[in-house]
C-alpha cells in the first residue's frame, strides 16, 4: 500500500475528541506530547485470506498478510503502540475446521499482537480444544469476567494486563458476553460468568487508584448495541455506567463504525467506544494524545485494509 493512500484512508473519519476537560489546543501546539497508537480488531472469524475479487462488497478486502503490512507500518511511524483483539478469533473458514484454531493463533502471534479477550465462537471446540491452542498463541488473554477456576483453562487468562510505552502505563482488561443461551453448556463446562459492570467498575478501580494507569482499554466481546433488547448489557450501557474507563474495543455484533463512538461515562466524562466490523476487513486506530500533564485527546479512526 502507498504510504500516500494510507495517510488518505486513515484520515477519513477521524475525530479529535477530548477525554476530560482539557481543551484541544494543548495537544496541537505543546511540543512534549506523547502519543500512543492503539490498533485493534474483532470477529476475524478465521479468515486468514484476502476476499476475492468476486465477494461482492467486501471483494478485494481483509487478509492477514496485508493486515500484517499496514501494523508494520504504522509502528514504523511510532513505535508506541499496541495491537488488540476483542475476540471470536476461532470460526468461519475451513481454516478453523482443519487447524483448530493453530493456524489463527500463530499468525495472530506472527503480528506480534499484544492482548486480546475471548469471545463466544473461542469455545467452538470446545474449552478443551482452546486450551490445546494456547500453546501457539505467544500474547496474552485477558478476561475478567469469566472465572476458570473449575475449568481446565484456570490460570490461563488474566483479568488485565499492564503495559509501559513511553514512560505512559496502559492497562487493558477483557470482559465477555454470557456464553449461556450462546454455546452449549457442555463446550464451556464450569465456566461461570461475572456481571460485566459490577466487574468492569472493579477493574478501572484497580488499573486508575491502585496501579496507577495513564490509560485504561477494555476488550469487550459485549456487543455494541442492542436496541430491541434493552435489558442487555452492550459496550454502549457499559460505557455509560462506569468511570475511568476510556476505551472500550468492542466485538460480536460486527458493527462497522468509521470512528469511535463519544460516550458521556458515569461522571459525564468522554470515553470512546469502537468496532471495526468483522473478517478482518478494517483495522482500528485510535492515536492518544498525552500532554505533560497526561490529561489525554484521541483521534480515531477505521482503516480499510
Amino acid at each position: 500500500m502507498k504510504r500516500r493512500d494510507f495517510i488518505q484512508q486513515a484520515s477519513a473519519g477521524t475525530a479529535l475528541v477530548t477525554l476530560g476537560s482539557l481543551g484541544l489546543q494543548s495537544f496541537t501546539t505543546a511540543a512534549t506530547t506523547k502519543k500512543i497508537t492503539i490498533l485493534h480488531t474483532n470477529d476475524v472469524h478465521s479468515h486468514i485470506d484476502a476476499f476475492g475479487p468476486e465477494d461482492g462488497r467486501n471483494a478485494n478486502k481483509g487478509g492477514v498478510a496485508r493486515r500484517a503490512s499496514l501494523i508494520e507500518s504504522i509502528r514504523n511511524e511510532n513505535p508506541n503502540t499496541l495491537l488488540l483483539d476483542a475476540g471470536d478469533i476461532f470460526q468461519g473458514t475451513p481454516y478453523f475446521n482443519y487447524y483448530g484454531g493453530e493456524l489463527e493463533f500463530k499468525l495472530m502471534s506472527k503480528l506480534k499482537y499484544d492482548a486480546a479477550t475471548l469471545g463466544n465462537h473461542d469455545f467452538d471446540n470446545g474449552i478443551d480444544g482452546l486450551y490445546e491452542q494456547l500453546e501457539h498463541a505467544k500474547f496474552q488473554f485477558v478476561s475478567a469476567n469469566y472465572d476458570f477456576s473449575n475449568t481446565i483453562m484456570n490460570t490461563h487468562t488474566k483479568p488485565y494486563k499492564i503495559f509501559k510505552k513511553d514512560g505512559l502505563k496502559i492497562g487493558v482488561f477483557g470482559i465477555g458476553i454470557e456464553l449461556n443461551g450462546l454455546v452449549d453448556p457442555t463446550m464451556f463446562k464450569e465456566t461461570k460468568y461475572i456481571d460485566p459492570i459490577e466487574v468492569s467498575q472493579d477493574m478501572s478501580r484497580i488499573l486508575k487508584k491502585e496501579a496507577q494507569c495513564d490509560l485504561i482499554i477494555c476488550l469487550s466481546h459485549l456487543g455494541y448495541n442492542y436496541r430491541n433488547e434493552p435489558n442487555k448489557i452492550s459496550d454502549l450501557k457499559l460505557a455509560a455506567a462506569t468511570k475511568d474507563i476510556d476505551l472500550i474495543i468492542g466485538g460480536h455484533t460486527h458493527t462497522f463504525l468509521s470512528k469511535p463512538t463519544v460516550v458521556k461515562n458515569v461522571e459525564g466524562i468522554n470515553m470512546l467506544v469502537n468496532q471495526v466490523g468483522c473478517y478482518g476487513i478494517n483495522l482500528g486506530k485510535i492515536d492518544f494524545y498525552f500532554d505533560s500533564a497526561k490529561n489525554k485527546s484521541a483521534n480515531g479512526t477505521s482503516i480499510i485494509v
